[in-house]
């Protein structure tokens, strides 16, 4: 930020039941949706996002063999890969008490994505129907992937036993020049120019496109709509 690395905390709190954490520098607050300072010396100051994919184990090991893992030997006792609010995402959300957006179900899991000042919001259901779907928000043409096969972070106690709800990534379809077109089946994704196949980190996995790379869209991959739409009160739906 400005030029000063800022590394954070969790704060325990909550705004809009989302989560606020601290910097250990200025000791600002920050709304983790958004990335913005919310109370402290650098309040109104934005974080730049980057891309980040919440995707199985397996799609991660597949796709970087050599990957780097956090290891569970931390030094401290935690139950790491279980989840303390089981059932979360099949109620309402018991900690939010703002304005309910009921153009979806509050809990209901979404693709956020914002360019500029312009937002919308993909459904899963929708995805999971579809498998692939092609928009253009504000200019910008994007391409959404979904996946079976990814667990939810927050359903049974034991995460590994929770419900497959599956995996996203967005991307900009074009690559050299040439704008794709995709298709899925819910476990293999497919451009429709070369028939090259691609995983949810956006590489082409095999075909003539092999190791080729998309640009990656940064948004939220994975968000309950409640959390959503009471940050991004003028979202788009996709299907409205």
């Amino acid at each position: 930020m400005d030029g000063q690395v800022l590394d954070f905390g969790t704060s325990g709190n909550l705004r809009h039941s989302n989560l606020i954490m601290y910097d250990r520098q200025t000791h600002s607050w920050w709304q983790e949706m958004g990335g913005q300072a919310i109370v402290g010396d650098l309040t109104g100051q934005k974080l730049e996002q980057v891309y980040l994919g919440i995707v199985s184990w397996g799609e991660f090991k597949e796709s970087f063999p050599e990957g780097k893992v956090l290891s569970r030997d931390t030094g401290y006792s935690r139950p790491y890969g279980s989840n303390p609010y089981a059932g979360y995402d099949l109620r309402d959300p018991f900690l939010f008490d703002g304005p309910a957006d009921r153009r979806l179900g509050l809990m209901d899991r979404v693709v956020g994505v914002t360019i500029d000042d312009e937002s919308l919001a993909v459904p899963f259901e929708a995805l999971q129907e579809e498998k692939v779907i092609s928009y253009t928000l504000n200019g910008q043409d994007l391409v959404v992937f979904f996946k079976e096969g990814t667990t939810s972070a927050i359903d049974a106690s034991y995460i590994p036993n929770s419900r497959d709800v599956g995996a996203t990534g967005v991307f900009d379809p074009k690559l050299d020049g040439q704008s794709l077109t995709f298709s899925g089946d819910g476990s293999q994704i497919t451009d429709d120019q070369t028939s090259s196949n691609w995983n949810l980190l956006g590489r082409a996995t095999s075909g003539f496109l092999k190791g080729k790379q998309l640009t990656a869209i940064p948004h939220s991959g994975s968000q309950l709509w409640f959390s959503w739409a009471v940050f991004q009160p003028d979202t788009r739906v996709y299907g409205d």
